[in-house]
């Protein structure tokens, strides 16, 4: 079960840094990734990484975000956002996609391709 921290209340401009560890998950074979959902909106895929050590980004993030995993603890993911805008205000997530790599080749950002979903961290950015 993933569980993530690091949100919080930042300026336009600012940056934060999200951890995921996700506990539990014994596979060699992995692919994880960051979303987030606002009231109202549907969740929205970040970016992922496998087990190839590929990494995606959603055009959204793409520059502006960077994932990575700890390398001591190789279940705990980062997400390192800069230059956040009041648009990035939501509640951040990170999945698991339990049936890679049987089902798919790629490791996209999709959130129907994902579950056991943590309870979130809240991240605010006001203008």
């Amino acid at each position: 079960q993933p569980v993530e921290s690091g949100g919080g209340a930042v300026q336009a401009g600012g940056s934060l840094r999200l951890s995921c560890t996700i506990t539990g998950y014994t596979y060699s074979a992995y692919c994880f990734g960051w979303f987030r959902q606002s009231p109202g909106q549907e969740r929205e895929g970040l970016a992922t990484i496998d087990d190839h050590g590929t990494i995606i980004y959603a055009d959204s993030v793409k520059g502006r975000f960077t994932l990575s995993r700890d390398h001591a603890e190789k279940n705990t993911l980062h997400l390192q956002m800069s230059s956040l805008e009041p648009d990035d205000s939501a509640m951040y997530y990170c999945g698991v996609d339990p049936d890679w790599p049987w089902t798919r080749d790629d490791c996209l950002p999709v959130p129907p391709e994902f579950d056991y979903w943590g309870q979130g961290t809240q991240v605010t950015v006001s203008s």
